[in-house]
């Protein structure tokens, strides 16, 4: 139910976006993210009012949406660094009541897609 897209390789300062298909408009999406040897962590989420909760190291430089018309949440990365690179997963829960950034809140999950910054 959640294929992500749009990983690749760049250099550190480029851009990439992610996206995320899902047919879950209304519940609460997450980006997280698993480097190898790493715990997986959470880099973004947005809820179904479009809130959205941010960790700290990628402040400033992720945005993430969603479009619902199109059933698509998208990760925007700008400036990116050596130690973003990690596989990133799309994640989505039935409701939430705030947006967390924490894996064991989401239910859904899809395979991954992988950033590479060299």
């Amino acid at each position: 139910q959640l294929v992500e897209s749009g990983g690749g390789s760049v250099q550190a300062g480029g851009s990439l976006t992610l996206s995320c298909t899902t047919s879950r408009n209304t519940w609460c999406l997450g980006w997280f993210r698993q480097a190898p040897g790493k715990e997986r962590e959470g880099v973004a989420g947005i809820d179904g009012s479009s809130r959205t909760n941010y960790a700290d190291s990628v402040k400033g430089r992720f945005t993430i949406t969603r479009d619902n018309a199109r059933n698509t949440l998208r990760l925007k990365m700008n400036s990116l660094k050596l130690e973003d690179t990690a596989m990133y997963y799309c994640a989505a829960v039935r409701a939430c009541s705030t947006v967390s950034l924490r894996s064991d809140t989401y239910y859904y999950w899809g395979q991954g897609t992988q950033v590479t910054v060299s």
